[in-house]
């Protein structure tokens, strides 16, 4: 990470799941030198990549930011042991999730980030909205979480302002609407769920990628 490249990088991939071509234009380096330090990062185990369920020509790369906290943890307790990670807390936060169907992935972010932040006002939103996945219910209530959630369409949202919208499926970041106040966009490229054990997975991912957003959490 100590490269300046793999820095530029990673401090992109820490906004969000991006394209390579997209990482070629944040950088202005060219693509093969772009896909090299990938390369470099993904066998660190410090980056993922994920075929497109949009495009399945196109790859998002995923910045692991658990293993990122520990590694920067662990160097700074190397350098000295009374180093810690404490940030302070943002402010109060208005987030909007939004999936294709509003009935799996969102709803499940939507609840795990109510039932781990302090401050916060949280919402989800499909573009084709439909019921709510079984499955979603019984992954949440392992978390402690009873899911309750009637599906919403993008269109009743577009108008409200937010401080963050995070796109769950490559197909919803396509059509996202703009939303007034100019929030900051986020995108996770998480696969769609289908049995049991896929809601576990996605639960995991969420609840992982949720502990690292900028809004007050649970201490």
């Amino acid at each position: 990470m100590g490269e300046p490249l793999r820095w530029q990088l990673a401090r992109e991939l820490s906004a969000g799941d991006r394209r390579v071509r997209e990482l070629v234009a944040a950088v202005e380096q060219p693509q093969n030198l772009v896909s090299y330090h990938l390369k470099q990062l993904r066998d660190a185990g410090l980056v993922t990549s994920r075929r497109s369920s949009f495009d399945g020509r196109d790859t998002y790369y995923h910045l692991d930011l658990k293993r990122c906290e520990q590694a920067w943890s662990d160097a700074g307790t190397a350098l000295h042991p009374a180093f810690d990670g404490h940030r302070p807390a943002p402010a109060r936060s208005r987030v909007l999730f939004v999936c294709t169907g509003n009935s799996g992935r969102s709803p499940m972010a939507e609840a795990l980030l109510r039932h781990r932040a302090r401050r916060v006002e949280v919402t989800s939103a499909g573009s084709r909205p439909k019921p709510l996945h079984p499955n979603a219910i019984r992954a949440m209530a392992e978390y402690g979480v009873t899911l309750r959630h009637e599906p919403t369409h993008l269109d009743t949202v577009r108008r409200t302002r937010f401080d963050l919208v995070i796109s769950l499926c490559d197909r919803v970041r396509e059509v996202l609407p703009a939303f007034p106040g100019t929030p900051r966009l986020i995108h996770w490229s998480l696969p769609d769920p289908d049995d049991l054990a896929d809601f576990r997975g996605v639960a995991a991912e969420l609840d992982t990628r949720i502990r690292f957003l900028p809004v007050h959490q649970e201490a």
